[in-house]
């Protein structure tokens, strides 16, 4: 579907998103991104070597009971755990 100039796009702000789900202990919705030939999440997203059990871990999670986080809120989770790191 995409071609190499699309390739990493998505990288910056699913650190933005990894953060946040650290940061509140949620599951790593950031595993739901992945390659579309290897099925695995990109380099630099870490996961347990069980990818599936993550997974529904994600699916089972119940997402509505999470308050979307502002534009700014991410910025500020992300610099934050940025500097701890």
């Amino acid at each position: 579907m995409y071609e190499k100039p699309a390739q990493g796009v998505l990288a910056h702000i699913l650190g933005y998103i990894a953060h946040f789900c650290n940061k509140y202990d949620l599951p790593p919705l950031t595993v739901l991104v992945v390659n579309e030939k290897t099925g695995l999440p990109g380099e630099g997203i870490l996961f347990d070597d069980d990818l599936q059990s993550i997974r529904e871990k994600v699916y089972a999670f119940n997402w509505y009971d999470v308050y979307p986080p502002s534009e700014n809120e991410l910025k500020e989770i992300y610099v934050e755990q940025c500097k701890d790191h």
